[in-house]
Formats: C-alpha cells, sequence, structure tokens
C-alpha cells in the first residue's frame, strides 16, 4: 500500500423507443412519470432551500420523503401541496417523513411565500427548472410539470402522482416505521473485523494525541466550482491530530495491510493500495462530540475516496458515538477497542454523540490507482485551504 500525502445521482432516462407523439401537457406528464417506477432510485441533487443555500437532498435518507413539484405556491397545485401539508403537519418531522416542496417561481424565493419549517417542512427554489429537468417533469415547453413522488428510506420510488397529493398522503399513513419499510430489518453493508490494532498501538496513539493535541475539524464542501474547508460545529463536532511519528505512522500501516486490506479484497473484491489521511480524532462528551449524516466521496476534492475506516481506540472509555447508516435503519455500530468498521464511501453515515467520555478513533481512507490518477486530475478544482495532492 502506498502512502498518500496527508491534505486537510444522474438522473433516469427510458431508452426505449416510445413511439412518435404529438403530446398535450398531460401525455407529456404521463411520459415524465414514466422514467421513475415504484423501485427506481431518485436524482441526488444539491439546491437551495430558505434555510440552507446548498441543501443536499442525498443527505435526507432514513425516513420516508414527500417530494412535491409545483410550477409556483399561488398555482392550484401550489395552493393544493400546502393546504395538505398543514392539514397532515404531524406526519412530518424529520424522523418518520419529510416533505419537500420545489417550486419554479421566483417569487416564492424573493417574498418567501413558501420557506423552511423545520422540523419536516422544506421547500427548494427550482427558477431554471434544474431540478424538475432531472426528474422528467418539465412540459413541452421547457416549463415545470407539477408531480408528487413518494420516496422511502433509501430514496427509491414508492408512488407517483400527478394530481392530487391526496393518494400521496393515505399511503404515507399506513406504511410501517422507516427501519422496517423492507418488510424486516435491514443491515448496512459493512465490514467489521475486530483485532486491526492491538492495545498497546490504540494506546500509542492516544498518548500521540493527548502530547500534541487536535484541531478541530472540518469537512469538504462545493463552493462555485471549487472544493474548500468548511467548520461547522452543528454539522461536526470533532478534533483532529496528524500522526507525524513515521514509525507510528509506519505501524498503522502495515497492520491495515496485513489484517485489513485482504478481508476489504475477500469481502468487497476491491484492492486496496493506498490510504489518506493518518489522523487521530477526538469526539469528547463536554464538547458534544457528533458528525451529522454525510456522505463521504461528494465533492471533487473527495471523489476518490472508496473505503472509509474508523479503527476505534478506546471503546469502553465512552458511551455514545456509535455509527449509523440511515439508508439501513436505525441500527448503531460500535466495534471493539483496536477493531475497524469498513464501509463504502458513498454510504450515507453519521457519528452520534458520544455522552460521557472521550472516543479516539483512528480514521484513514482507502483507494487504489486508478483512484489516485482521479485525485491527481481533480488537483484544479481544490483550493488553497485543501492543498494539491502529490503523488507519491
Amino acid at each position: 500500500m502506498s502512502p498518500a500525502c496527508h491534505s486537510p445521482c444522474s438522473a433516469h432516462h427510458d431508452t426505449r423507443t416510445t413511439g412518435q407523439l404529438t403530446p398535450t401537457d398531460s401525455h407529456w406528464l404521463a411520459l415524465a412519470i414514466m422514467l421513475l417506477r415504484s423501485g427506481d432510485p431518485v436524482p441526488w441533487f444539491t439546491a437551495p432551500t430558505s434555510g440552507r443555500p446548498d441543501y443536499q437532498f442525498g443527505t435526507v435518507a432514513g425516513r420516508y420523503v414527500v417530494l412535491d413539484f409545483v410550477s409556483s405556491s399561488q398555482s392550484a397545485e401550489g395552493k393544493a401541496a400546502v393546504a395538505a401539508v398543514n392539514a397532515n403537519r404531524h406526519l412530518f418531522d424529520d424522523v418518520r417523513c419529510a416533505f419537500f416542496g420545489v417550486t419554479a417561481d421566483p417569487a416564492d424565493q424573493t417574498q418567501q411565500r413558501v420557506k423552511d419549517d423545520i422540523p419536516g417542512v422544506r421547500w427548494f427554489y427550482d427558477p431554471k427548472v434544474d431540478l424538475a429537468k432531472q426528474f422528467g417533469l418539465v412540459d413541452r415547453h421547457g416549463g415545470l410539470t407539477s408531480g408528487w413522488l413518494l420516496l422511502d428510506p433509501m430514496l427509491r420510488v414508492i408512488a407517483s402522482d400527478s394530481t392530487s397529493p391526496a393518494p400521496m398522503i393515505e399511503m404515507l399513513s399506513k406504511l410501517p416505521a422507516p427501519e422496517l419499510h423492507a418488510g424486516c430489518e435491514i443491515t448496512a453493508p459493512v465490514l467489521l473485523m475486530p483485532h486491526v490494532f492491538e492495545p498497546s498501538l490504540c494506546r500509542a496513539l492516544i498518548d500521540f494525541y493527548q502530547k500534541e493535541g487536535g484541531q478541530e475539524s472540518g469537512f469538504m464542501v462545493e463552493r462555485n466550482g471549487k472544493t474548500v474547508l468548511q467548520v461547522d460545529a452543528a454539522h461536526k463536532r470533532r478534533s483532529d491530530c496528524t500522526v507525524t511519528d513515521e514509525p507510528l505512522r509506519n505501524a498503522c500501516q502495515q497492520r491495515i495491510k496485513r489484517r485489513l486490506v485482504p478481508e476489504i479484497a475477500k469481502a468487497f473484491q476491491f484492492q486496496a493500495t493506498r490510504m489518506e489521511r493518518y489522523i487521530v480524532s477526538s469526539y469528547g462528551a463536554e464538547q458534544g462530540g457528533h458528525f451529522r449524516p454525510h456522505r463521504d466521496n461528494t465533492t471533487k476534492g473527495t471523489a476518490h475516496r472508496r473505503f472509509a475506516v474508523t479503527i476505534n481506540l478506546n471503546s469502553p472509555e465512552y458511551d455514545g458515538g456509535e455509527l449509523r447508516f440511515p439508508e439501513f435503519g436505525r441500527r448503531t455500530y460500535k466495534p471493539p477497542t483496536g477493531g475497524a468498521i469498513v464501509f463504502s464511501c458513498s454510504l450515507l453515515h453519521e457519528a452520534l454523540a458520544v455522552t460521557r467520555g472521550t472516543r479516539y478513533a483512528f480514521l484513514p481512507f482507502l483507494y487504489d490507482e486508478a483512484a489516485a490518477n482521479l485525485r491527481e486530475r481533480n488537483n484544479p478544482h481544490l483550493s488553497d485551504d485543501v492543498g494539491a495532492y502529490n503523488r507519491q
């Protein structure tokens, strides 16, 4: 495994031949709805709401989602949507279900005629109809065509409707708890592996952190075509310390190479050859240490990441801090001291708040040579605070 230099969804298309049509608006809508059928995953996107300029829809998995497209909140469909949400407000709590409206009327944004109502209700502003195009909900003139979608906790279509919200609301009220949406409890596709680091190495890493101290940890976001480092304690509260001691770094790398890489190849048929980051991270109860739901490869600066690794260093010494994968229910995962959990960087995951003590963990990312090429190609998209990747 080669060390790496440390540095701080597409739309669906129906390709079947449908024959020549001279469509009315209703025909166009019927064709659009056909593009997303029951069981299909929906596109992920980033768009503004009244509360956030870059809300990432891919992070809302883990609950049922009602997604409603309207040309304007003042249209007949828009008024019906607002009325339906208000009449059934108790259904939208961000735990069991969330409502997302999409409006193409610029006045809805400038005049704040519809806006976020937390928990459970948010509106995306789509004046250029970009979101509607991703979902196929446009008429023959390029305007937004109203439509409802009900999504499961994995952001796949359960049902769609082009007229009244009533069928969506009725169906939603009868659905099981989100963690049972598949008819039984499901588990995340992760690899749990004990005995990767021995206790003495875990202690040495904690001692290094306590001697050197940690710095507040940020996360990567896209801004104007660049990957930048952002710090937001409401989203992530953690401190990181880069391991600069060469023998300690080598000890970590060799154990991952010998004890973890072969198991990853066995479980996922992926041969990891490179490792990014040699950091010890600290989540403290006093600081409310946590990391809210996120994916690890959604920017140009992180697109090369293939698998995330969490190796707990002191599991009995803290409460909370478990990992959870919302797309696969509410089950939590907490490897023992020296044990690892490995998962695809594409999976939505969160680190729950630590409620007692301090959690220490070693948190590298693994990738291969093809991903290293991608990482190098993406250097022009990195801001100065992220730093360029120097392949070795």
